[in-house]
């Protein structure tokens, strides 16, 4: 279906998925991985810190934030071994969110994912969890701009090779820097709590905080948000 023709039908020109936490269960994997590394170089904290202030956010940017918050330069090679340890674990514990495929192989409109993550684990992460082929040629990543989330240029740029105006793109995003990203690039935005890392409700009320409306629990809810027989009504 051409992006307009959504639009005309009431929906978004383009659905832009974030991966991790909406479409794949890599956050409480990533996170735990990425905490003990962190734990490792001296730095002080728990999963749960390091969710609030990492979650949907590039290892670029996490890595420019310890080292200016903290005061800790990661030692030569860190950022890749945690990269490939996080692999490793994605290969024993990985799944897809319940329901997602289902989703993607029903939905009457458009979609691409838009993700901090890097290319390789991109596509490591969708082909092992079978989500792949629903996103062939339409996946973007933050190595692709200059500033990943929150600032905006990730979904512009995704925006823009699909062809579709920002304002009529909807975004699903279960981080706050990811919600905030989708509305500073002014497009509606949809929060998902379905994730494990957020024990599916616990992470709502920061997600509306942050701009997304509404917020749902789980990919059926979504499904029928995005039902070709309603009209989405969300954002601000």
């Amino acid at each position: 279906m051409h992006g307009n023709e959504g639009a005309r039908r009431g929906g978004p020109a383009l659905v832009v998925f974030d991966c991790d936490g909406v479409l794949v269960d890599s956050e409480p994997i990533s996170l735990a991985t990425l905490t003990r590394a962190l734990n490792g170089i001296g730095l002080a904290t728990d999963i749960d810190q390091v969710r609030e202030r990492f979650a949907g956010t590039s290892m670029r940017s996490i890595m420019e934030r310890v080292r200016a918050e903290d005061g800790l330069s990661a030692p030569e090679g860190f950022v890749e071994r945690v990269k490939a340890e996080t692999l490793r674990a994605f290969d024993a514990e990985l799944s897809a969110v319940a329901g997602v495929a289902a989703l993607l192989r029903d939905l009457p409109l458009p979609f691409c994912v838009a993700s901090s993550s890097d290319p390789v684990r991109l596509r490591h992460s969708l082909g092992l969890t079978g989500l792949l082929p629903f996103f062939e040629g339409r996946i973007f990543s933050s190595t692709e701009v200059a500033r990943g989330k929150p600032f905006p240029d990730l979904f512009l740029h995704a925006a823009g090779r699909m062809g579709a105006a920002p304002e009529a793109c909807l975004v699903v995003e279960d981080s706050v820097p990811g919600v905030q990203a989708a509305r500073a690039a002014g497009m509606r935005v949809i929060g998902f709590t379905g994730g494990g890392h957020w024990g599916h409700d616990r992470g709502g009320a920061a997600l509306s905080q942050a701009g997304a409306d509404p917020v749902v629990a789980d990919h059926p809810a979504l499904a029928a948000l995005l039902a070709p027989a309603r009209t989405v009504t969300v954002g601000r």
